[in-house]
């Protein structure tokens, strides 16, 4: 791979160059380094560190005042490399919560001395890598905090914030000493190299900024992150929120913002129709359609029950960089919505070290030769893969047969015939169509397979392709795999989405008394359960013609539409069924349509492909000698019903 070459290249002159001034900086008098480095080390005072802020061009003019809006970024550096001419490598987190809603478990905002500089830069990042020789920027997006502009919800202001920011970094762009001021401002404390990083629309603006294929940036570790926008409020038309960009965007923006913005807050609002239909301003945030612009790294980190920025984001994406062969690495966890320093912190901060070494020192540290995937399969126990999805994973095409009773059949690998019928519900979740699976229902169709005599595990994105007929000219559907069996999970459904926040604190890094570096430590919350949702899908079934726009549906007319699920990495274990539910609404998850049809499904042209490790000779060993019997009717516990999320892909 060209990327991978490119990388070998650098690291193996970067290691060289590394070695010589670690061994001039660490080793005693007279003594000589023999081997290269392979991590960096708090030699650096993070008490003395250089904290100034530069406001760096955009070009743009967002909020119309007849000037290009500067953004500012706040940075934290070592004093004794710039003392030393010593060009330091940067972390840079780029978000729109550091004034309105903070960053973190404890929802830190930044804080400034009677200068102007910053105080606290919230989360360990600069306590922890500033002393091992590197600068952290936190930018500060248009429109929010110091920064000029307007926020335009991951389009071309949102991403240039800090596109420019790593242009100034590597010399191409230009910024000031003030937010009005004549002053120029150089960055030449540092040799451009960057990584950026964060959790969700952080996270998101770090895809975005990749996509755009900047010189400099060479690495992301994007968290519960956005990968297209449309995406986070759209499933083929069904809508996933009652609100739009519009609302987002006045959530964070400044003040001063509020009073310049309204065209801006006008272009969000006409070009995110309710509808549901695919626009010009869907295309200008859609990263994944430009993954082969994508130049950096990419250090994946999501939950697989986050119901915020939900994991079709992180599955697409994934996908898109694998075909264009950029270097990968993943985590996945039971979690929700939440960051890795909260559910792993050491190993997290530690292989977070390790990454950056790598990736901007140019370490030789061996971590890219390591598994490529580290997976949560119960909570706190963690196995690897050495790809993702494994390379025998094969898309297998599995088929619901109707059973004894309405709604409750079979699936597996031979083809249906028949129908099943059922009543879209709004007022009934996955949860309840799950908890009740083996019971005949009039809300759903559910079908399940035989008990399995092994392990099945399944990995990567699932599609379900139904055929259906609404009585209605509206219907939304959807589908929704289930791992029936008792488990102890993370309460993923819990306002905390799997943990527990406690009172005792840990320290990373160095502390001062404006920003310590310590912070409340976590524990799993878990749950006991009868079934497990492991991935999701929805859509408008007017959408059945195209992705882009939905149509008026004719009663009593049959129509086929393909759901793509949310991708997940899940073994159901021998002894449990897995599980396909076919419904309409499902609650706080989409939003109803504007009738209540009943569907009839055409359930010989209805099936699942789901990407089993092992394909389909895997899932016949592991459904063959078990009874074919159906479970009786039973209520499953389960984990609560998914609470309204919050519209803000936020902490």
């Amino acid at each position: 791979m060209p990327k991978r070459t490119r990388f070998t290249i650098w690291r193996t002159f970067a290691t060289a160059a590394v070695a010589v001034l670690m061994a001039a900086f660490l080793t005693p008098a007279g003594a000589q380094a023999a081997r290269a480095p392979k991590e960096s080390r708090p030699v650096y005072s993070y008490a003395d560190a250089v904290r100034e802020s530069v406001w760096v061009d955009t070009g743009l003019d967002g909020d119309g005042d007849g000037r290009t809006d500067r953004v500012a970024a706040d940075i934290v550096r070592p004093r004794e490399a710039a003392q030393q001419h010593r060009k330091v490598p940067v972390i840079m987190d780029a978000s729109p919560y550091y004034s309105c809603c903070g960053r973190g478990n404890e929802s830190q905002t930044k804080t400034y001395d009677a200068s102007g500089h910053v105080v606290r830069m919230p989360l360990f990042y600069d306590n922890y890598f500033v002393p091992r020789g590197y600068a952290f920027v936190g930018v500060d997006l248009a429109g929010t905090n110091r920064s000029d502009g307007c926020v335009d919800i991951g389009g071309r202001s949102d991403i240039q914030s800090a596109k420019a920011v790593v242009d100034w970094l590597n010399g191409r762009a230009r910024a000031y000493t003030s937010r009005t001021g004549t002053a120029t401002v150089k960055a030449a404390w540092t040799n451009g190299r960057t990584g950026m990083i964060g959790k969700s629309w952080d996270g998101t603006i770090a895809n975005g900024v990749a996509a755009t294929g900047v010189k400099g940036l060479r690495t992301i570790v994007p968290i519960s992150a956005i990968s297209s926008w449309y995406d986070y409020y759209f499933a083929k038309g069904a809508p996933l929120y009652d609100s739009g960009p519009d609302q987002l965007s006045d959530a964070v923006e400044s003040d001063g913002a509020h009073a310049k913005c309204a065209a801006v807050q006008h272009k969000l609002v006409h070009g995110a129709p309710r509808t549901g239909d695919w626009t010009s301003l869907w295309t200008e945030r859609d990263y994944v359609k430009d993954a082969a612009k994508v130049r950096a790294s990419v250090f994946l980190v999501h939950g697989m029950q986050d119901l915020n920025v939900r994991t079709k984001h992180f599955g697409q994406w994934w996908d898109a960089l694998a075909r264009h062969g950029v270097e990968r690495k993943i985590w996945l966890s039971q979690t929700g919505h939440v960051d890795p320093f909260d559910y792993r912190r050491a190993d997290w901060v530690e292989t977070l070290h390790r990454w950056f070494d790598h990736e901007l020192l140019g370490y030789a540290n061996g971590i890219d030769r390591e598994p490529m995937a580290d997976i949560e399969r119960h909570p706190d126990q963690w196995v690897t893969s050495k790809a993702w999805p494994p390379r025998t994973t094969q898309a297998t095409t599995l088929r619901p047969t109707p059973g004894s009773q309405a709604g409750v059949g079979t699936l597996g690998l031979r083809k249906g015939s028949g129908t099943e019928t059922f009543t879209d519900d709004p007022r009934l979740s996955e949860t309840d169509w799950a908890a009740r699976i083996t019971e005949p229902s009039p809300e759903k169709a559910g079908f399940l397979t035989e008990p399995l005599t092994r392990d099945l595990r399944l990995s990567g994105s699932s599609e379900v392709t139904v055929t259906a007929t609404p009585t209605t000219s509206t219907a939304h559907l959807s589908a929704v795999l289930v791992d029936i069996g008792p488990d102890t999970i993370r309460d993923y459904a819990d306002a905390a989405e799997g943990i527990t926040t406690l009172t005792n604190r840990t320290c990373w890094g160095e502390s001062t008394a404006g920003d310590s570096a310590c912070f409340k430590a976590t524990r799993a919350k878990t749950v006991s359960v009868g079934y497990t949702v492991l991935s999701r899908g929805w859509a408008d079934l007017g959408n059945y013609a195209s992705d882009l726009k939905g149509r008026p549906l004719t009663p009593g007319k049959a129509y086929t539409i393909t759901l793509d699920l949310a991708a997940t990495d899940h073994v159901v274990p021998e002894g449990h069924r897995l599980a396909l539910i076919v419904a309409g609404t499902d609650k706080d998850l989409i939003d109803p349509p504007s009738t209540t049809p009943a569907l009839t499904v055409d359930l010989a042209r209805t099936s699942a492909r789901v990407p089993l490790v092992g394909g389909a000779a895997a899932f016949a060993r592991a459904t063959s000698g078990g009874t074919s019997a159906l479970p009786g009717a039973t209520v499953l516990d389960g984990v609560r019903a998914p609470r309204t999320v919050r519209h803000l892909p936020g902490s």
